[in-house]
Parts: C-alpha cells; sequence; structure tokens
C-alpha cells in the first residue's frame, strides 16, 4: 500500500513538472512571437551591410544599389509608392563635391485618422569606401533600413489608423540631408505629419539597452514609452534628450529635421560602439537576438502610439 501511494505520488509530481515545463515553453513562445519574418531581418541587413553595396555612400554605385534594393524590397511587400514612384530626388553641396540624392518612400493607407500621417524612418546611406577599405555600416544604419522592411510585413497584416510613411532616406552622413528635404518638400503638408519614429543603430548593446529620445519633450507621447513593458532582451529607456548630464541626441540623426519643423518624435538607436563608423561595422558584430527583439519593441510603440488620437 506505501509503494502505490509513493507511486501516486511520484506521477503526480511528473505530471506537475510537466505542466510546468509545457507553462514555460509557452511563456518563452510569446516572448519569440515576433509579427514579421525574423530570418529575413537577419538576411536583409546582411545582403545591406555586405560588400557588394560598398558602404552606401551617397551618389556611388553602392548607394544606387541600395536604394534599388530598398523599392524591391517595398514592391514585393505591396507598399505603395507615395508618389507617382517611390523616389524623390534632391541635390546639395558640400565644401568639397556636389551631390545627388534619393530618398525612397512608401505609403501604407491608414483605416481611420486618414489625414493624418506618422513617419517610420532609418537611412540606407553609409560612409562608403575610404582609402580603399570597405565600411558597411550594418548597425549604422543597415539594422534600421532592414527594420523598415519588418514593419512593412507587420502593417500588410495588421493595418494602422493612421497613414504610414516608410522613409529611406539617402545623405543622413552628410548632414541629415534627406530627411530634411522630405520635411522641408512639403510633399506631406509639415500639420499632417503628427509622429516621426526614427530609427538609426539599433542591432547591438552590450547592455542590452535601447534608448527613446524624445518622449519627454512631446509630453502627449510620454506616458506611452513610461509605462512601456519591455520586450524580450531589450532594455527601453528615456534618456539622451539634452535634460541631464549625457550626450544630446535631440538632433543626432534624421529625427532632427522633424523635430526642427515641431513635429513630435521618438528617435531609437544604441549607445556608440568601438565600431561605429568605423570599417568593422560588419554584419558579423550585431547581436541577432538583441536586434529582433530592438524590432518588435518598435513596432509595439508603435502600436500603442498608432491606437492614441495623435
Amino acid at each position: 500500500m506505501k509503494n502505490l501511494f509513493l507511486s501516486l505520488l511520484s506521477i503526480v509530481f511528473c505530471l506537475s513538472c510537466v505542466g510546468q515545463i509545457s507553462e514555460n515553453a509557452s511563456v518563452t513562445k510569446d516572448i519569440q512571437n515576433y509579427s514579421f519574418d525574423e530570418v529575413g531581418l537577419i538576411n536583409n541587413i546582411k545582403t545591406l551591410s555586405s560588400d557588394a553595396f560598398e558602404g552606401r555612400r551617397t551618389g556611388t554605385v553602392g548607394g544606387i544599389k541600395a536604394k534599388e534594393y530598398v523599392i524591391e524590397q517595398f514592391k514585393a511587400l505591396d507598399v505603395m509608392p507615395i508618389d507617382d514612384d517611390y523616389i524623390q530626388t534632391f541635390s546639395f553641396k558640400t565644401k568639397i563635391k556636389a551631390y545627388e540624392g534619393t530618398n525612397v518612400l512608401g505609403l501604407i493607407k491608414g483605416q481611420k485618422a486618414t489625414d493624418k500621417y506618422i513617419v517610420i524612418s532609418a537611412h540606407y546611406d553609409h560612409e562608403g569606401v575610404k582609402d580603399g577599405i570597405i565600411y558597411n555600416g550594418a548597425d549604422d544604419d543597415a539594422s534600421g533600413t532592414s527594420a523598415l522592411f519588418a514593419f512593412a510585413e507587420y502593417l500588410k497584416e495588421n493595418p494602422p489608423n493612421h497613414n504610414v510613411i516608410l522613409a529611406a532616406f539617402d545623405a543622413e552622413e552628410l548632414g541629415l540631408k534627406g530627411a530634411y528635404h522630405f520635411v522641408e518638400s512639403n510633399l506631406i503638408p509639415k500639420d499632417k505629419m503628427v509622429l516621426n519614429l526614427n530609427m538609426d543603430m539599433i542591432s547591438r548593446s552590450e547592455d542590452n539597452q535601447l534608448f527613446a529620445v524624445g518622449p519627454s519633450l512631446y509630453p502627449k507621447i510620454k506616458p506611452t514609452i513610461v509605462n512601456f513593458q519591455d520586450f524580450g532582451r531589450v532594455d527601453l529607456l528615456i534618456g539622451h534628450e539634452g535634460l541631464d548630464k549625457a550626450q544630446n541626441w535631440t538632433n543626432s540623426s534624421d529625427h532632427a529635421a522633424f523635430h526642427k519643423a515641431n513635429i513630435p518624435f521618438i528617435y531609437f538607436g544604441v549607445a556608440d560602439h568601438e565600431d561605429y563608423h568605423k570599417p568593422t561595422d560588419d554584419f558579423e558584430n550585431i547581436d541577432p537576438e538583441f536586434y529582433k527583439d530592438a524590432v518588435q519593441t518598435v513596432i509595439n510603440v508603435f502600436k500603442e502610439l498608432d491606437a492614441l488620437d495623435l
């Protein structure tokens, strides 16, 4: 009788363990439940940061190839062109030379706030080739550009409330020229653009930290970030807004063009790392798991903000 009791107790314990394992597995699965093709995300950043694109310098063969790659991805994901086609050309001069730049702009129509636009942006250009060495710019900013495609995948299955512009800007490395041209061109009236989410360097962090820059400057959107539930490995932090002793990033990337026009923004980016603006910013040095979680984090923030009356 005693042996029978012990046997039954053992069976109950084992079933309890199986249930607990199953529950934990479910939790793990939920954390990894990406709303986009994570394999495709990694393949896209690997492709854009390969030597074949020669560092994606504005106006070079590699830069033109990157532009065409973005257009191909938008077409494949049924992203509409914002105008007659996807491209917005612009020209500018530096002290050294004249440049011809090209923004790639896609549109996903909103279901409710059809007169308002959220601009989700990243820059596809980088440093190019210097002294025969290719600067591939995997984190800066093939990571943000590839995330645009993940957004397109998500929005294809989950139509937004607001109109969404997916903007792959050119010439960020030459003074944010593409972003400023887009904002000042009035292709979309400034008063119709209610938010910019800019992604620049989101694929690696030793501390698993992703910074959200800008919410403290625009009170309407700050509660969303303050109350945000972190996803996976990513610790989303508000900072670098010029309100403390930390480096001020409010004008450090393409979001500056929107901020200057008083358009609310959130810039998502990691702290500078040892490969920043160096030829070692290669695909091999990104953190794929952090990157996937970071992209899902930005999508989750977008979902919450898109639900607001911006």
